[in-house]
C-alpha cells in the first residue's frame, strides 16, 4: 500500500492490461498544497503545512515534502512544526480550492457524463460508454492525467479497475502523480496481500478489531468465517467487507450526489470551561448550519455534535428529531441538549454541529400546526437581511461583542458537505 508521504507507490506501465475495467478514481495530489504552489511557484519543493499560523489550529493538508516528516491532516499545527521545523505554514484559501476543483471537474465531464465527485479533489468516472471516443480505460486515464496537468497545472493519480472499491485503493497506491491499473481478472490477486487498513470504508477502530483477531490482510478476511467477522465489526460491516474482499462491489457511479451532511466546527484560542459560552457557540454554529440548509433547500432529520476536550479526546453525540427541520433555533436546542448530556466537564478545545440525514425541504407530512413557525419567520427575515447587507452584519444579540478573550474562536473551520 502506498503511504501518505508517497513512499512505496505502485504504478502501471503505459501498455498495462486494462481488460474488464470501467471505473476510474481520480485523486488530486496534495491538492491544497498544489494549488498554493500553483499560485506561488516559489513554494515548489518546500515542506508546506496548510493551516492557520497558530499552534492550536489543525493541519488542513500538507505537501509531500512535509508528509515525509510525519505531518498529516488533522494534526495540531504545533505538533506538525515539531516534526518538521523547516515547514512553511500557508493559510488555507478555500474559495480558491473550490475554483480549481471546478476546473478539474469540468475536464472530467468533458470526457464522460458519468462523473461522481467525492470531494473537491477526487471523483469517480465511469468510462465504459466513451471508449469509442477516447480509447480503452487505461488510455482515458492517461488522457485525464495529461489534461489536468496541461490545463490546470497540477498533478493527479488515477486508479483503474472493474469496481469503485478497487479503483480507489489503486489510486491511493499510485500517489503521487501515478496511475495503477487492475484488470478484472487480477482483482483477487491484487486485493489478497493488502492490509485491511487499505480497504475503503474500514476505519482505524474496525481495523484494530480485525487485527486483534489475527485478520491482517484482505486475503485473511476471505479465509475468516462470517460469524467471526460479524463479532469483530458488527453484522453490517462484516457482511460488507466480506463482499469487498471477494472483489464484489456493485456500486455504480452516481452523477447526482446526494448531500449526506452539513456541518461547522470551531477551534478556540484558549480551552473553554464556561458552559454557557459553549452553549452559545453551539447555537451560533447551528445557525450557520441552518443557513446552508435553507440555501440548498434541505432539511435535516438528525443533529450531531462533536466536542474535543483539552486532552484531544473527542466525543460525538447525535439525536433524531421528531420532524426534519432547517431552523437554526431547533438545531441549536438539540445540540445544546446533546452537550448537556455529556458527563465530562473538562475544558473544551473544539465544538462542532452537524446536520445529518438530509432530505428535500417540505417533503414531510402536513401538520395541523407548526412548532417552528415563529422561528421560521424570524430566520427567514434574517436570510433576507443577509442577502441585502451581507453575512457579517447580521447575528444574534447574544453573539455581539465577542472579542478576543478566553473563548474567542480562532479560525472557523467550516466543513462542507461530506
Amino acid at each position: 500500500m502506498g503511504r501518505g508521504d508517497g513512499r512505496g507507490r505502485l504504478v502501471s506501465t503505459d501498455d498495462a492490461d486494462d481488460t474488464g475495467t470501467r471505473i476510474l478514481h481520480v485523486d488530486m495530489d496534495a491538492f491544497y498544497a498544489a494549488v498554493e504552489v500553483l499560485d506561488d511557484p516559489s513554494l515548489a519543493g518546500l515542506p508546506l503545512i496548510i493551516g492557520a499560523p497558530d499552534g492550536r489550529s489543525v493541519v488542513s493538508s500538507a505537501s509531500y515534502e512535509a508528509r515525509r516528516y510525519g505531518v498529516r491532516a488533522a494534526m495540531p499545527v504545533g505538533q506538525a512544526m515539531r516534526l518538521c521545523p523547516s515547514a512553511r505554514i500557508v493559510p488555507p484559501h478555500f474559495d480558491r480550492y473550490q475554483a480549481v476543483s471546478r476546473e478539474v471537474m469540468a475536464i472530467f465531464e468533458s470526457i464522460t457524463p458519468l462523473v461522481e465527485p467525492l470531494s473537491v479533489d477526487e471523483a469517480f468516472l465511469d468510462v465504459l460508454g466513451v471508449r469509442r471516443l477516447w480509447g480503452s480505460p487505461g488510455a482515458i486515464a492517461r488522457l485525464v492525467r495529461e489534461r489536468v496537468q496541461a490545463e490546470v497545472g497540477i498533478s493527479c493519480s488515477v486508479g483503474v479497475a472493474a469496481t469503485k472499491h478497487v479503483a480507489k485503493m489503486a489510486s491511493t497506491m499510485a500517489k503521487p502523480d501515478g496511475m495503477l491499473i487492475v484488470p478484472a481478472a487480477a482483482t483477487l490477486d491484487f486485493l489478497g496481500p493488502r492490509s485491511v487498513r487499505a480497504m475503503w470504508g474500514v476505519g482505524p477502530k474496525a481495523s484494530d478489531a480485525l487485527e486483534a483477531r489475527g485478520i491482517r490482510t484482505i486475503g485473511d478476511i476471505r479465509q475468516t468465517p462470517q460469524a467471526t467477522l460479524d463479532r469483530a465489526v458488527g453484522a453490517a460491516l462484516g457482511a460488507r467487507i466480506a463482499e469487498l474482499a471477494r472483489g464484489e462491489d456493485s456500486r455504480a457511479v452516481e452523477t447526482e450526489r446526494i448531500e449526506k451532511s452539513i456541518g461547522h466546527e470551531e477551534t478556540f484560542d484558549i480551552d473553554v470551561s464556561d458552559r454557557e459560552f459553549l452553549r452559545a457557540e453551539l447555537l451560533r454554529l447551528a445557525d450557520r448550519v441552518a443557513v446552508r440548509l435553507r440555501r440548498a433547500e434541505w432539511e435535516c432529520a438528525t443533529v450531531a455534535i462533536k466536542i474535543r476536550f483539552d486532552d484531544f479526546t473527542t466525543v460525538t453525540r447525535s439525536q433524531t428529531l421528531t420532524e426534519p427541520t432547517s431552523v437554526g433555533q431547533r438545531i441549536g436546542e438539540a445540540a445544546q441538549s446533546l452537550y448537556e448530556n455529556i458527563d465530562r466537564r473538562d475544558p473544551v478545545r473544539l465544538v462542532g454541529v452537524r446536520a445529518e440525514k438530509l432530505r428535500p425541504a417540505g417533503g414531510g407530512a402536513f401538520a395541523l400546526w407548526d412548532d417552528d413557525e415563529h422561528w421560521r419567520k424570524v430566520e427567514g427575515a434574517l436570510d433576507d437581511a443577509r442577502a441585502r447587507f451581507g453575512n457579517a452584519t447580521i447575528t444574534r444579540a447574544r453573539h455581539v461583542g465577542r472579542g478576543a478573550g478566553r473563548g474567542s474562536p480562532q479560525h472557523p473551520k467550516a466543513h462542507g458537505v461530506d
